[in-house]
């Protein structure tokens, strides 16, 4: 933890003594993106399968049950019964449902509850094996996921909240400016300090830390060792290095009578030492430094000369903190006093022993750099472009927030920051009203404790954000948990942000974030593309099935070939389609959000045409296909067997690009597409031509071969046609939007 974080780790009593805790209520999980629309797509289909089936088996309720792809098939029944000479005597009711229905074998309503059941079940399996299969490959890209639909969420959040140090910068601290009194000191000048004052900050750094200090064992330039937080570690190197401060010797020579730990609401940590060699007691602060000068009523010269503290002075100090937290430096101030022992002993009688923390002397002011990550502004600004919000959520200055998130992309150059950035005590005074008019404005949050962020999440939840946030301390446990997607730090985060969070990101860079964020988009695009190949093959089937099981009394798949067809599309299909990996042209695209439909206007554009077509030739074939080709009643359903599986191969080709008219771009890069369709086209010649008795099919010709791959393949020229048709942003189905908790 840093000073911005946390002098230690703030646990859930933060929380407990907040006056503000009572706003925060657990409210159960909203279930976003696929999870939800998963439902109502699973509903949907059971009750359109499930009426079909019932359409089948009842005579008298049949039909009206049958809502689209019933009425999709009687329209096609009728128009070839009418070029059949089978018009009139439909109408004339010579064969009604009554005497009809019986004579239908039994498997064609099972058939139908088959083709139902596929379609449900199908979807589970691609979303499984699309997210374990990103789970691995993004391991490589330093992102564990510890809960796989937050791959898929992750790819739907519209804004990322995110940690300073460690994610947008090194988390590499170095003290860089020194300030004794009003004068900054150079490496060379810290010998002309009075010795005094120097004793005073070298006692003061030595035991109001977390840190330590020990002897290096490794081969290195350094013959020390230093533990701690980022900011310890750069406080002790430079007291060490540039002050020649013994932490060994200044241990021994001081006994710690009360210790006021850091806490992120004050700012600041104490510490009330005796001095063993003549039983002096000196209190010590150090933290914020606007926070520490507030209780200071005097400072040091660096010739060991005390002055008072008056306004103009103060006002000085105040420009010498703003002036180094604009050049993105955290500053930090180090305070002191003398206590009276007869005063300690007042205190011990009444209340115990309190750290003096008023009229304090300023010891001086160091200024601690921590240089953003290579890349990182190329990384936020690849957020913005894929239309995901940017914030930055930090416990630094309102000066240095500002100064990072200028360097960092986040804001840009003459930005005007009036409603862009607020501090964390001014967004928790807001009024709810205020602050959802405002949160979705603001791009930085300064001086913000994890309760700011809590309510900050919420806020943006309310708004209809998915929401993305980093944390890495215990006290972030509430924001990753309240966060469609907690993502914590695998190096600097506790192990209670991390069994709070979503996704570890085991680099802590916000690079990684973005990888992640490209990868979330990958998951549900890839699983789009299989609903849209699964979607073609069910209407296709449940259509030629069920009219051809209403007018011939028989159906012409049977159900080990009703098998195959779920094999490749449910298995095969799911592991071309949903192994595709990320391209750049995901990031160009906006957030699909909370609201937007799965299955798009521009999947029902191609699915349906794609159904559409194969509806068209697989009935012909049913009808016509023994008088045109001149093959007997076994060869045709082969036929229409065959034509039907090859209609899959090549639609799968169309399915691996939504919008793009070159299905084939990158496709000799995913090598796992161009294996399956291979495996594919091999296991059907097989089924076809070798497994006769198993399969029910007989074997095909040359010529017949080359008919069935010439319809098959007119997919493409299709689905190259239908992409030049514009579509409606608004989405065909609303009700496939999720756009309530469920």
């Amino acid at each position: 933890m840093s000073y911005s974080a946390g002098f230690s780790e703030v646990g859930t009593k933060f929380f407990l003594d907040s006056n503000s805790v009572e706003d925060y209520v657990e409210e159960p999980p909203m279930v976003v993106g696929l999870e939800a629309q998963g439902r109502m797509i699973a509903c949907v289909l059971a009750s359109v399968g499930a009426g079909l089936v019932f359409g089948v088996c009842c005579p008298f309720v049949g039909i009206s049950l049958v809502v689209l792809l019933q009425l999709t098939g009687m329209v096609c029944f009728a128009v070839l019964l009418s070029v059949s000479q089978g018009f009139k005597k439909w109408f004339a009711m010579r064969n009604s449902c009554d005497t009809m229905v019986p004579k239908m074998p039994i498997p064609i309503p099972f058939s139908q509850f088959y083709m139902l059941y596929i379609m449900v079940m199908g979807l589970p399996l691609a979303v499984t094996l699309t997210l374990a299969y990103s789970m691995k490959k993004m391991m490589a890209d330093q992102a564990m996921v510890r809960k796989l639909s937050a791959c898929e969420t992750m790819g739907s959040s519209t804004t990322i909240c995110t940690d300073k140090i460690g994610t947008l910068t090194l988390n590499q601290m170095k003290v860089t400016k020194f300030w004794l009194g009003l004068e900054p000191l150079e490496d060379g000048a810290y010998l002309n300090v009075d010795p005094f004052v120097l004793q005073l900050i070298k006692e003061g750094v030595a035991h109001n830390t977390t840190g330590g200090v020990h002897e290096s064992k490794s081969v290195s330039d350094s013959k020390f060792e230093f533990s701690g937080s980022p900011t310890e570690k750069a406080i002790l190197s430079w007291a060490v290095l540039e002050l020649n401060m013994e932490m060994e010797t200044l241990t021994k020579s001081c006994s710690i009578l009360q210790v006021e730990t850091f806490n992120s609401k004050k700012k600041r940590s104490g510490v009330l030492l005796k001095i063993n060699v003549d039983n002096k007691i000196n209190a010590h602060w150090k933290g914020a430094a606007e926070m520490v000068l507030r209780m200071c009523s005097k400072y040091y010269y660096a010739y060991g000369i005390v002055k008072y503290l008056d306004n103009e002075t103060m006002s000085k100090f105040e420009s010498i903190i703003q002036g180094m937290a604009a050049s993105s430096l955290r500053c930090i101030a180090f305070a002191y006093a003398e206590v009276d022992v007869q005063e300690l002993g007042d205190e011990r009688e009444n209340s115990g022993i309190v750290v003096k923390d008023n009229g304090l002397t300023l010891l001086g002011l160091v200024g601690i750099k921590d240089q953003c990550r290579p890349g990182v502004k190329t990384a936020v600004e690849s957020c913005q472009h894929a239309g995901v919000n940017v914030k930055m959520i930090t416990g630094d200055n309102i000066f240095t927030a500002k100064a990072i998130a200028f360097e960092c992309g986040i804001l840009q150059p003459n930005q005007d920051t009036d409603e862009t950035v607020v501090e964390g005590e001014q967004f928790r005074n807001f009024t709810h009203e205020e602050r959802l008019e405002k949160v979705e404005k603001i791009s930085v949050m300064a001086r913000s404790s994890p309760f700011d962020k809590l309510l900050m999440v919420q806020c943006l939840k309310e708004k209809g954000h998915v929401v993305a946030v980093t944390g890495d301390g215990t006290n972030d446990a509430p924001a990753l948990k309240e966060a469609d997607i907690g993502l914590s730090m695998g190096i600097q985060g506790t192990e209670v942000a991390k069994e709070s969070s979503d996704i570890i990101i085991l680099d802590d860079n916000f690079s990684s974030i973005v990888t992640v964020l490209n990868w979330g988009r990958c998951v549900y695009n890839n699983i789009q593309k299989f609903i849209q190949f699964q979607l073609t093959v069910n209407v296709a089937a449940l259509v030629i099935n069920f009219v051809a099981a209403v007018s011939a009394g028989e159906v012409p798949l049977t159900a080990v070939q009703l098998l195959w067809v779920n094999l490749i599309m449910d298995t095969l299909g799911a592991l071309a389609l949903a192994t595709e990996k990320p391209t750049k042209e995901l990031m160009d695209q906006k957030p699909v959000g909370r609201t937007k439909p799965l299955i798009t206007n521009i999947m029902w554009r191609n699915l349906l045409s794609q159904a559409i077509y194969q509806i068209v030739i697989l009935l012909t074939l049913q009808f016509k296909g023994e008088n045109i080709f001149g093959v007997t009643s076994k060869v045709n359903d082969t036929l229409i067997f065959n034509t039907f599986v090859l209609c899959q191969v090549f639609n799968e080709f169309n399915a691996r690009k939504l919008e793009k008219k070159n299905v084939f771009e990158g496709i000799f890069r995913s090598k796992l597409f161009v294996g399956i369709v291979g495996v594919t086209l091999v296991l059907q010649v097989v089924m076809v031509e070798f497994l006769k008795k198993f399969a029910d099919t007989e074997r095909l010709n040359w010529r017949e071969w080359i008919i069935c791959i010439g319809l098959a393949s007119a997919s493409w020229p299709i689905g190259f046609v239908v992409k030049l048709i514009p579509v409606s942003d608004k989405p065909l189905l609303d009700f496939l939007s999720v756009k309530k908790r469920l």
